[in-house]
């Protein structure tokens, strides 16, 4: 264990959901794990998640291992603010066939939101970890703020070049149609594609999906804000050659059975970042099985310590 990063006598502290104003009539809602003294890391979801989709037994096991665990509701999640724009369903098809179409903010934005929310707290530099659409935003911090980045763990995402990491086409009617309202509709829903899209050979326990669906709907979810989140993806750029600039440990989760991204954006992921570590994960989908979650914990925690 890096000396910078000690593991903590009691259990972690567990902070209030906060709130943090980053600019741009943006404000950030946040929770902390662990001692502020500890190595700071900052947890990003992907699209449509909420900070609560990071669990918060993996955020303790982090918080254990001596880091200062920050995650937060992206920008039309959770409890962050909403964007004034409208996304529409033809446009996002137009995007997703490499047609015209704007975005109502960048990938680079959400990046911001990031790096101003370790402003909030103090903070000059993090490590820093994403999941899918959050792996887009913490490759773009790395890369556009470089010096904020102490380490880079970039989970079952992509670079944002459209020949690798593409999605099932199958799964596109599902992410755009529109659900019934009520929150009994949006559990449902998403009980069915998250069996869809998970890990087949660590299948979740659809009674857990299904607690946290409606964890999801009560703190706030926004169909249009996903529609924004997924406008941002389409419209982001290539980042491969900015990677290949990074001098940053940096590690690559990806599961072999993932149907969200495919297996090729955590590959060509790894290969752009020089001396990055590429963990392949047989059976896995396009989640965090718990059974795996001491392996991350360890495989972060070895990233970390390469940063001295």
């Amino acid at each position: 264990m890096s000396p910078t990063r000690r593991a903590p006598t009691e259990a972690p502290v567990v902070s209030d959901e906060l709130l943090a104003p980053v600019g741009n009539e943006v404000e950030l809602c946040y929770q902390t794990f662990g001692d502020p003294d500890g190595e700071p890391l900052l947890l990003v979801m992907g699209l449509g998640g909420p900070m609560t989709w990071w669990d918060p037994d993996l955020c303790r096991m982090l918080a254990s291992a001596g880091f200062y665990v920050i995650r937060y509701d992206n920008r039309d999640a959770g409890r962050s603010s909403r964007i004034r724009a409208r996304v529409t369903r033809s446009q996002l098809v137009r995007a997703f066939g490499g047609r015209n179409a704007k975005a109502p903010y960048s990938m680079s934005d959400l990046a911001g939101d990031g790096v101003a929310l370790l402003d909030h707290l103090g903070l000059e530099s993090a490590h820093v970890a994403g999941i899918s659409m959050g792996g887009m935003i913490v490759q773009t911090i790395a890369v556009e703020h470089p010096r904020r980045v102490r380490s880079l763990t970039s989970i079952m995402s992509t670079t944002g070049k459209r020949t690798v990491g593409w999605q099932d086409p199958r799964l596109l009617p599902s992410l755009i149609a529109p659900r019934k309202p009520g929150r009994e509709s949006y559990v449902q829903t998403s009980v069915a594609f998250w069996d869809v899209i998970g890990s087949p050979d660590y299948p979740a326990d659809a009674e857990r999906l299904a607690e946290r669906a409606g964890e999801t709907f009560d703190r706030g979810y926004s169909a249009s804000g996903v529609m924004r989140q997924m406008m941002a993806i389409l419209k982001q750029p290539d980042r491969t050659q900015r990677l290949r600039s990074l001098r940053v440990p940096a590690l690559v989760v990806h599961g072999t059975a993932d149907k969200m991204v495919h297996v090729s954006g955590g590959r060509s992921t790894a290969a752009a970042i020089p001396g990055a570590e590429l963990l392949l994960v047989d059976g896995m989908g396009h989640d965090l099985p718990p059974a795996l979650f001491e392996s991350f914990v360890e495989a972060i925690a070895r990233t970390a310590d390469r940063a001295g």
